[in-house]
């Protein structure tokens, strides 16, 4: 019996702090860079070395927090006014699901910085 309490005690044990580090994965801020798109009203997203993370989608999710304001020469318009840019931004993400829950800052970057990183693809 004894043996058994402590099995599940270790076991308890395990969850909480598997638990407590995913809770800390989705409420730790974190810098990320790469290409922000923001191709059409409501949908902007960052593809960095990890992968896309959605940043907002028309009509449904919206992190909070102010987008990157670009200058002219660090935009690459693609469809009137929206399009692409170099970016770094301090994110609250969902590491699961790779959503943007929180825009902490976000600064505009030369698009030579993004191009010169291997890990990154230019957007089309």
């Amino acid at each position: 019996m004894r043996k058994f309490y402590l099995l599940a005690v270790a076991w308890v044990a395990l969850v909480t702090n598997a638990d407590a580090r995913a809770a800390n994965l989705r409420t730790a801020f974190e810098l990320r860079c790469g290409w922000f798109s923001n191709p059409t009203p409501g949908n902007a997203w960052l593809d960095d070395k990890d992968g896309r993370w959605i940043i907002g989608t028309q009509g449904g999710h919206q992190a909070n927090g102010d987008w990157p304001q670009f200058k002219p020469a660090e935009w690459v318009r693609t469809n009137i006014d929206y399009g692409y840019g170099c970016a770094c931004l301090r994110l609250r993400v969902d590491h699961t699901t790779f959503e943007v829950l929180d825009v902490r800052n976000a600064q505009a970057q030369p698009l030579s910085a993004c191009r010169a990183d291997r890990a990154l693809e230019e957007p089309k």
